[in-house]
């Protein structure tokens, strides 16, 4: 890939950009999001507003922007990058006509907010890299498309599927069974995937997209995903999608949702121990991970590690010990930060998931990790794996929010 065509001079350029992209990368990826969403308002139908308004999204482009000109003259360095956020690309149906769009309102946005110092040469040199990284997406998403249209009960946009059961996990936790509607077959998924749901709410002008990891194994005529409604926290208002689905959503409603996407994936080849972690919501991927290894790799040494405030915040908790009880290559662990008096006996930690903890569970630094929930917690689980000696490559994750391509360890 190298330089992907693109000129000496304009290499040079870009480059040199770097250091003010650093300084004004939010100020203008900000101002990106609100021009164009503004002037292209059709656009909101894709892009999480929730995200726009908490800042997440313009944080995350930003930091993309920002990788991809310190690489522009080795872009395969950030392939790893390009396909994590292609996998969403993906799950939203991104198409290849919203890139010369988007890259309108950011050259546009990088002259507002630079001004005079953006100069012709520089919003020129910007224009040559932006068309050659867009590129660079469309291929690699079309590839996706590609592959999920020839996939055994694969589809390319968005299809109805049916709630068939809805089931309450926890006080804050409730899973759906969903089915679709033409009674076809569907896409296998891969432990670890998610798919996105398409809401259509009452009273809200747009459609809003949300992405929610599958928490079953692959396999079933059905997708289940288990869903924890977002309350109003710290000034920000309720979550839109997570509040219609707990109490508008019942057996019955009919809900659009994409293909499986995502490379938060467990490798069923390897057989070294494989090590699951998650607080709270962040338990759905990993219990998929679970489900997989018990049912594919029966002899494999797992240990599943799960930390919440208590046993009314324990989605599946039954479920957890049953397969513990079934399978002695399982071995569960309970951490609850705050359990409540009648927990007693049924948890196995009182206090957090650190390093010091992380310590006595390990079976051998030599395992595949896979660890997710919200991003001080992916944090320090990622610190305190990489202190005890797992190799970066055995240490996986995935955030629940904009921040795809951005690193925690």
């Amino acid at each position: 890939m190298a330089n992907a065509g693109l000129d000496a001079k304009t290499i040079e350029i870009i480059k040199s950009t770097v250091p003010v992209l650093e300084q004004h990368g939010n100020a203008i990826t900000k101002h990106f999001y609100e021009k164009m969403l503004s002037e292209v308002p059709e656009l909101n139908n894709i892009f999480n507003q929730t995200n726009q308004k908490r800042g997440g999204q313009p944080k995350a482009l930003a930091a993309t922007v920002y990788a991809a000109a310190a690489n522009i003259d080795q872009l395969e360095n950030i392939l790893p990058v390009v396909k994590q956020i292609s996998e969403k690309h993906k799950s939203l149906l991104v198409k290849p006509e919203h890139y010369p769009i988007v890259g309108k309102y950011l050259l546009l946005a990088i002259k507002d907010v630079l001004g005079d110092a953006a100069t012709d040469e520089i919003i020129d040199a910007w224009g040559k890299a932006y068309g050659v990284i867009a590129d660079v997406f469309i291929s690699v998403e079309q590839g996706m498309y590609d592959h999920d249209k020839a996939e055994n009960g694969g589809w390319v946009g968005f299809r109805d599927f049916k709630v068939m059961k809805k089931v309450k996990e926890s006080d804050v936790v409730t899973s759906f069974y969903l089915a679709p509607v033409d009674g076809q077959p569907i896409m296998k998924h891969q432990p670890g995937q998610y798919i996105t749901v398409k809401a259509t709410i009452p009273g809200q002008n747009y459609t809003h997209l949300r992405q929610y990891s599958l928490s079953c194994a692959p396999g079933s005529d059905m997708y289940r995903i288990s869903v924890k409604k977002e309350a109003a926290k710290d000034g920000h208002p309720a979550g839109i999608v997570s509040t219609f689905l707990h109490d508008q959503v019942e057996v019955g409603t009919i809900l659009p949702l994409s293909a499986p996407s995502g490379d938060f994936i467990v490798d069923t080849k390897d057989t070294r121990p494989l090590v699951l972690i998650s607080r709270g919501v962040g338990l759905t991927p990993v219990m998929s991970m679970l489900e997989t290894a018990i049912e594919e790799q029966p002899e494999r040494d797992v240990h599943f590690i799960y930390a919440t405030y208590a046993s009314n915040f324990h989605p599946m908790k039954e479920r957890m010990q049953e397969i513990a009880k079934e399978h002695a290559n399982v071995h569960m662990t309970f951490v609850y930060n705050k359990p409540l008096p009648e927990d007693e006996g049924t948890y196995n930690v009182k206090g957090y998931v650190d390093q010091a903890l992380l310590e006595k569970l390990l079976p051998t630094t030599d395992a595949a990790c896979y660890f997710c929930g919200f991003e001080d917690f992916m944090r320090d689980v990622a610190h305190a794996l990489k202190a005890l000696g797992v190799k970066d490559e055995d240490r996986h994750y995935e955030y629940f929010g904009p921040q795809l391509g951005m690193s925690i360890a």
